[in-house]
């Protein structure tokens, strides 16, 4: 029996063949894949896991693809850093983050969900893929596809990081500047994937690549030991990560291989786009649209489309939700770097802002077994700190002027 028994609406539960659809023809529902999980018990275990690839496909029994994996065999499994410089700051005992700043190969977490979406879809035959972005799903899809040889096209905003647009350009896919935001993009993408047998990952093939963030939950939990965390804090675009991160936790302890699950999820946005965040603080379980204005560009999704699920997931899981503004994204960015050696991108920076807003506000306690997910690198929005480092000191090439500059003492050290 196959371990996938069809794809379903979130909304109505009509159940629909596993195939490029992503909408439910009766409700307009999303859909989702649904698993055979006394299947999936059947063959899966720990030791099958600890002893499988150091990658993602470790869990290849608990992802939406019939066959091996044929493209990003080396994706995920990214290092659990125990962050204890950066949990004696903020008071906590027991401080981790899940850093996919390393990921390969384009050092985002989007890694993880392209090397599902491109496998499905050529499992489901197609030869050219493409996708709407913000940046780091763009690189990901775009150097995927030329390690696989499909074609490919990317759609993103015209105001992205030039770090970003380069890392589509230098793969050399169809590379196509949208003038307008993200849901301008989205919204274009959605009328091309109707009109052209494309893999649209985050469309057509969205139920698929959505998938693959779930790996991020399993590696937490073998990474802890075989443990669930007590609090997750998870940066929102979508909506989409925060949510199955959660059905990850909860996959794993429908299999035994984990305890009960009693994680708090806990959402992060920067104020500048916070439709989610804001619903939550304002007691509603539905999100108002809004036009995104934040450095936190690759978060910058104004009409989330799993928005009302990411709601849901918090407050079913007793979290919390927050958001920060573009000043706290940037201190979010150097206190990571400063405390852990950890170069994160803006949602990094977004992330970290809002854990430190947490902990002051008592919902994380000092206790607490917290992961932050730390989802891109800092490599990548260099213009949003690079006016709140410093520059260089300047010396000439002489002892005399660099023990003069820095008053160094007798005893080697700086007197200041």
């Amino acid at each position: 029996m196959a371990k996938m028994k069809a794809l379903i609406c979130r909304e109505c539960g009509k159940e629909y063949p596993t195939k490029a659809i992503h909408v439910c023809e009766l409700c307009f529902g999303p859909l989702e894949v649904k698993y055979n999980y006394e299947e999936i018990k059947q063959n899966i275990s720990r030791k099958k896991i600890e002893s499988g690839p150091h990658s993602m496909w470790r869990y290849i029994d608990l992802l939406p693809v019939e066959g091996a994996p044929s493209v990003g065999p080396h994706a995920g499994f990214t290092p659990m850093v125990r962050a204890k410089n950066l949990g004696a700051f903020l008071g906590l005992d027991e401080l981790y983050i899940k850093n996919d700043t390393v990921n390969h190969p384009t050092l985002s977490f989007k890694d993880r969900v392209v090397a599902v979406a491109l496998t499905r879809a050529r499992e489901l035959g197609f030869e050219t893929v493409a996708c709407a972005s913000t940046g780091n799903l763009a690189n990901s899809v775009a150097a995927h596809a030329a390690a696989a040889g499909m074609r490919c096209y990317v759609f993103i905003p015209g105001d992205l990081e030039a770090a970003k647009v380069l890392g589509n350009l230098i793969y050399k896919p169809n590379v196509v500047e949208v003038e307008g935001n993200y849901d301008d993009v989205n919204r274009l993408c959605s009328e091309i994937a109707g009109e052209h047998k494309w893999a649209f990952v985050n469309i057509n093939i969205r139920p698929y690549y959505a998938e693959g963030s779930k790996t991020l939950a399993f590696e937490t939990v073998e990474q802890l030991g075989w443990r669930a965390p007590d609090q997750v804090v998870i940066p929102m675009a979508s909506g989409s990560l925060l949510t199955k991160i959660k059905k990850g936790l909860q996959e794993m302890e429908t299999l035994g291989l984990i305890g009960k699950v009693k994680t708090k999820i806990n959402g992060a946005q920067a104020e500048g786009c916070s439709p989610i965040s804001t619903a939550f603080k304002e007691g509603r379980d539905f999100f108002r649209p809004v036009k995104p204005k934040t450095i936190a560009k690759s978060l910058a999704i104004g009409n989330p489309a799993d928005g009302y699920y990411a709601l849901k997931a918090t407050a079913e899981t007793g979290g919390a939700m927050d958001m920060v503004s573009d000043e706290e994204v940037v201190e979010g960015i150097k206190l990571l770097a400063q405390t852990e050696g950890i170069f994160a991108e803006t949602a990094g920076g977004v992330t970290i802002g809002v854990l430190q807003k947490l902990v002051k506000q008592g919902i994380i306690k000092k206790g607490d077994v917290t992961v932050a997910y730390i989802t891109g690198n800092g490599l990548k929005t260099q213009e949003a700190v690079i006016d709140a480092v410093g520059r260089p000191v300047r010396i000439q090439p002489s002892l005399v002027n660099f023990e003069k500059t820095f008053k160094m003492g007798k005893n080697g050290g700086a007197d200041a």
